[in-house]
């Protein structure tokens, strides 16, 4: 059989490729575009990432709104009931239409989806990896039919990693978070990041015994030290557990079916010892993800990877051969859904509307962590920043206080904010906060810190009052270090 030829070939059919072959076709109608997908479309984000996060961190916020109900004159008359079966079917049933209209919007534009024969079923579903393996230098092949494309993008991002200790393959990851049918009462969670944090919040603010086990003396460790700091604060003050300085030595399997966690606990300028903590219905582990790269048969394209398995690209996403290129988690680099769309599409404008400088600019990225308090974070930390001009060189305004949603409330979680802005001109090269809504108001922020913004042009800002969000700009009144 001949191959079959594409102007565009996309391998996974996650965010990011099908963002690049569908801005490919709204640039130029007439190519010929393809997305290989093996699993459903959208990728991780979409069947095991930020929309079913998402949809639990939300349903985790209800249960906080409903604690805080009596604080308002609202009696609740029994003790709440929660159905997680009912949540996970609506839940799987909103992934499925956007799975749907993930492939109708490919069939409008007039992209072929071609399938592979590996198939997932909704509760199994891993992340995009795009049934193909590269025969040539511009040839893949799907299930024994050879494709070629002139230009090629590899999209087909990473999978949960788990330790190399007896009893880990006995554990989950988040990706079989998404699959528990009942909400287990008793929950062991490794790992420090963002999306151990994450689940370990979910499942606390559901009522659910959940331990956090870290390695290191701190969570979020690639974030501000003082936004981690806070949070950790939060955390302890709400009563989530977190087991620090712990690093996993095995997982047991107990007689009554619940699961043993044994450790070493290396705390500074003490002897390690071995911890063991039992009784547990689910072990988790998120610890980090690795690229889906290993049978993809880079070799045969001549595309290098690091010693990760991340495909190794420069500013243009552009690999080490000639007309393949890269975006997203398999890239190694800002692991986040937005990050591999935006990039997909400057790179499609640059292949297929002859702009050839466009790339994304990695520098000033917002990010949101949904933890309880959520984060959100744009630019440097203080350390980058101190490193990168020098202490004396930076000032820094930071604010800390009670959302006017608590003054009801019994709970007293505090919101923190800080600016990291660079001298003299005090440009604002880092903005941090850590508090209630701090996810939806991260957005308008960073597009004034993206457009190289001042804290004179934050003071001359009006307040929009009473919201948290105008602590930003009345922060004159800040600590100053």
């Amino acid at each position: 059989m001949a191959k079959q030829f594409f102007n565009y070939l996309v391998i996974g059919g996650g965010s990011g490729g099908i963002a690049s072959a569908r801005r490919a076709a709204l640039l130029q109608p007439s190519l010929k575009i393809a997305v290989i997908e093996k699993s459903r479309p959208g990728g991780t984000c979409v069947n095991v990432g930020c929309v079913p996060k998402k949809v639990m961190f939300m349903t985790a916020a209800v249960n906080e709104a409903l604690h805080d109900a009596k604080d308002y004159g609202f009696e609740i008359a029994k003790k709440n009931q929660f159905d997680w079966a009912m949540l996970k079917e609506k839940r799987d049933a909103y992934v499925k239409r956007l799975n749907g209209i993930y492939k109708n919007n490919l069939a409008k534009d007039n992209i072929t989806y071609i399938e592979g024969t590996t198939r997932h079923s909704i509760d199994t579903i891993s992340c995009s990896s795009g049934a193909a393996t590269f025969t040539g230098p511009h040839t893949v092949s799907v299930d024994g039919v050879e494709y070629e494309g002139e230009h090629i993008l590899i999209a087909v991002g990473g999978t949960p990693t788990l330790p190399n200790i007896p009893g880990a393959e006995m554990c989950d990851t988040s990706d079989q978070f998404f699959e528990w049918e009942t909400l287990p009462e008793k929950v062991l969670v490794v790992g420090a990041g963002y999306i151990a944090v994450e689940i370990a919040g979910i499942l606390h603010n559901l009522g659910v015994d959940t331990t956090l086990v870290a390695r290191r003396g701190a969570i979020l460790r690639t974030f501000d030290e003082d936004v981690a700091k806070n949070l950790m604060n939060e955390m302890s003050d709400a009563g989530q557990k977190v087991q620090y300085h712990t690093t996993p030595d095995a997982i047991e399997k107990a007689e009554d079916g619940t699961f043993t966690f044994k450790g070493t606990v290396r705390e500074p300028e003490q002897e390690p010892k071995q911890i063991t903590l039992e009784g547990f219905e689910k072990v988790l582990f998120a610890i980090g993800r690795h690229p889906l790269t290993e049978t993809l048969g880079l070799d045969k394209a001549g595309v290098d990877m690091d010693n990760r398995g991340h495909i190794l690209v420069d500013e243009y996403q552009q690999t080490s051969a000639e007309r393949v290129y890269a975006v997203g988690d398999v890239c190694g680099k800002a692991l986040l859904t937005p990050v591999a769309i935006a990039a997909g599409r400057h790179l499609s404008h640059r292949l297929f509307n002859k702009e050839a400088d466009r790339k994304l600019d990695y520098k000033n990225i917002p990010t949101v962590v949904f933890s309880h308090p959520p984060i959100g974070t744009i630019g440097l930390t203080q350390a980058e920043a101190e490193e990168k001009y020098g202490a004396e060189n930076i000032k820094i305004y930071q604010s800390k206080f009670t959302n006017m949603y608590f003054a009801m409330t019994t709970r007293k979680p505090k919101t923190y904010m800080k600016l990291i802005c660079k001298l003299p001109e005090e440009q604002i090269v880092g903005l941090h906060v850590v508090g209630l809504g701090a996810d939806e108001m991260l957005q308008g922020f960073s597009v004034a810190v993206v457009s190289g913004a001042t804290k004179k042009q934050f003071d001359s800002t009006v307040a929009i009052h009473p919201t948290s969000a105008e602590e930003f700009v009345t922060m004159n009144w800040g600590l100053s270090v």
